[in-house]
């Protein structure tokens, strides 16, 4: 979707309904779309061309298995590792509960941040070293219109560390300058 001017309306928590759910539903909703956009350019995301998942120079992540141990990945890897760990999650009843009578665990707002911090460093690589077939696929008001409302849906909601939007602030201020982002 293009939104022009503000995302204030359409991230605001709606009179009556939950918190969690919200956030359920927000984060749903980028998850799919940050897949879609990644789904145009991954012919250009290969081993070769990003032999580690990075959000520009000197920012590097790794991975951290199941004991929680750090490895350094080619960016198609991470990429898929972080997609099917956020879809295992959704797919959770015992995290994102849809049937009536479930909870959300008490947890919920910790996992919602750690989903957005993964979904954050996908938009970094993109941005970073995909930015240019964003472009060239004519992408691009698509794609900055996303983030300005995932940006923007963060911080409503406290979702994102500063040192985790480093690699993309010069970004953001430009569009917090223009009244994009609040």
């Amino acid at each position: 979707m293009l939104v022009k001017g503000n995302f204030k309306t359409i991230i605001e928590l709606p009179k009556y309904v939950d918190l969690n759910e919200w956030l359920a539903f927000n984060t749903f909703e980028f998850f799919n779309y940050i897949n879609m956009f990644y789904g145009s350019i991954t012919d250009f995301c290969s081993s070769q061309t990003c032999p580690c998942m990075s959000a520009g120079p000197g920012v590097e992540y790794a991975w951290s298995d199941a004991q929680s141990k750090k490895i350094k990945l080619p960016a198609p890897q991470y990429i898929d590792y972080m997609a099917t760990s956020i879809q295992n999650m959704l797919n959770d009843e015992t995290i994102f509960p849809t049937k009536g009578g479930r909870e959300f665990p008490r947890d919920f707002p910790s996992i919602i941040k750690r989903i957005f911090g993964q979904l954050f460093r996908l938009f970094g690589h993109i941005y970073h070293h995909h930015y240019d077939k964003v472009l060239c696929l004519n992408e691009e008001p698509h794609f900055n219109s996303l983030f300005a409302h995932f940006i923007s849906f963060a911080r409503e909601f406290g979702l994102l560390d500063k040192k985790e939007v480093a690699p993309l602030q010069d970004l953001i201020d430009i569009m917090i300058r223009n009244g994009v982002i609040s």
